[in-house]
């Protein structure tokens, strides 16, 4: 398999008039974002550290400083469990608790999770988002490699990815076919997805009364879940903790493999691979687990006819009828046999997921039966969906549509005032406003050029 190294360049691309003041106010942004040891996603709505937002925003923090986006990802991987899991939000103890909900009175990670590992000193939820912290971590090292070597983080990081990878692919591989499975809607990070709908329908929600969402205090209800999906979230996270976060003697209502978190998870192998070759080390270990989750994507996944991977229900063992933006992220893949990248190209400039008010691309299917426009996830188009993409795009030599989707991607993040998401039928900004992985991949984008290597 071809070292991320070795592989050809391209040019970025080309921004909008005024990429000087986008720029500008895309670091503006993650500085007013930045805690002192770590980056919250918006001042508002999300108060905390959040798994992959982090692993986002190092990516474009390493352009205004490498020693800052590595430490956005030791802060994070410094709250990484026993196990190997690294969770999804480490909560910081100077927010007040009522500030976010589910906060760590609800997760009581240090009681409920210590068979689990979860440390002690550090209250963090039990569940866990998409593995994008391996290809953050070679990323964040390739901006400043003397800097990296001399304060040995690839040395300090490596294990840690390590294991949260062997936790992935042994923990959660709940189905037996090799790839790893997500518990809940809020762990493959598009937790509002209509993708998710027909497993929640066997969750008995949560009493109205038994809790208090903290969310609508910052967003309209019109763009956040319904009640009764919240219902749900609640009642799956609270099953999970009570089962101590044990993967395997939890009964899980839910439990799914999605084609984005594996993808990713093969573009973090791959990753891995070419930090052990940097430390002198050998890495073909990870290049071989890299071709064979590859081969179970395709195999468990991929649906031909309608040219997008599915997710795969593992209570019935079904692929879900609905197409979302997750199906399309595996082109991030290098080694994609080349009918199906292009069969994902063509999808993505199909009736299903070309927006007609942006470049982006909406989180749903268009032309789905449920499609909302501003409603979270359930169609808005995001901006770390449209990086990943962008990158896939690239990697396998679909440079003209990477241009377009990079260019749509600088223009919205300035036009929306790096908003959390928008509405692609309109353009209109949705969400919060000043969103740190908007403005860091906007930044990325802007600063990362033709000296950026492809995996």
């Amino acid at each position: 398999m071809t070292s991320l190294a070795d592989r050809p360049v391209w040019p970025a691309p080309t921004a909008p008039a005024g990429h000087p003041a986008l720029r500008r106010d895309a670091a503006r942004v993650l500085t007013g974002n930045w805690t002192g040891t770590s980056t919250v996603p918006s001042r508002t709505l999300y108060p905390h550290q959040w798994s992959w937002d982090s692993a986002f925003v190092a990516i474009g923090l390493r352009h205004l400083s490498a020693r800052r986006a590595q430490r956005e990802l030791e802060t994070l991987l410094a709250a990484q469990w026993a196990d190997g899991r690294v969770p999804h939000i480490v909560f910081n103890p100077a927010v007040p608790h009522g500030a976010y909900f589910p906060g760590p009175d609800f997760w009581r990670s240090s009681r409920a999770g210590r068979a689990a590992g979860a440390p002690s000193a550090t209250e963090t939820s039990g569940m866990v988002q998409p593995p994008v912290h391996a290809l953050a971590a070679w990323l964040v090292h390739r901006a400043d490699p003397a800097e990296s070597r001399r304060r040995g983080f690839l040395t300090r990081l490596r294990p840690r990815l390590t294991a949260w990878h062997d936790y992935l692919l042994t923990r959660r591989d709940l189905g037996g076919g090799g790839l790893a499975a997500v518990v809940h809607p809020w762990e493959p990070g598009m937790d509002n997805s209509p993708c998710w709908d027909g497993a929640l329908r066997r969750v008995e929600p949560a009493p109205p009364g038994t809790f208090r969402r903290a969310d609508l205090r910052h967003g309209r209800a019109a763009d956040r879940p319904t009640d009764l999906d919240y219902g749900r979230y609640v009642r799956l996270a609270a099953d999970y903790r009570d089962a101590g976060y044990d993967d395997r003697a939890a009964r899980h209502a839910f439990a799914v493999e999605d084609p984005c978190f594996n993808a990713l998870l093969i573009a973090g192998e791959l990753a891995l691979a070419a930090i052990a070759r940097d430390l002198g080390e050998d890495g073909t270990a990870h290049t071989a687990r890299a071709e064979r989750l590859t081969r179970r994507l395709v195999a468990r996944l991929w649906d031909a006819e309608a040219g997008v991977f599915r997710a795969r229900d593992l209570h019935d063992g079904t692929l879900v009828g609905e197409r979302g933006v997750g199906g399309l992220v595996p082109l991030v893949v290098p080694h994609l046999p080349h009918a199906v990248a292009g069969r994902l190209r063509a999808t993505l400039a199909g009736p299903c997921f070309r927006a007609p008010a942006t470049r982006l691309v909406p989180s749903y299917d268009l032309t789905g039966p449920v499609f909302d426009a501003q409603r979270y996830w359930r169609g808005p188009a995001w901006f770390n969906t449209a990086w990943l993409i962008h990158r896939g795009l690239r990697t396998h030599g679909f440079h003209q549509d990477a241009a377009r989707l990079g260019h749509g991607l600088l223009t919205e993040a300035g036009r929306s005032g790096f908003a959390e998401y928008v509405d692609p039928t309109t353009g209109a900004a949705r969400g919060a406003r000043e969103f740190s992985w908007t403005a860091a991949l906007a930044l990325d984008l802007l600063c990362a050029g033709s000296e950026e290597p492809l995996p």
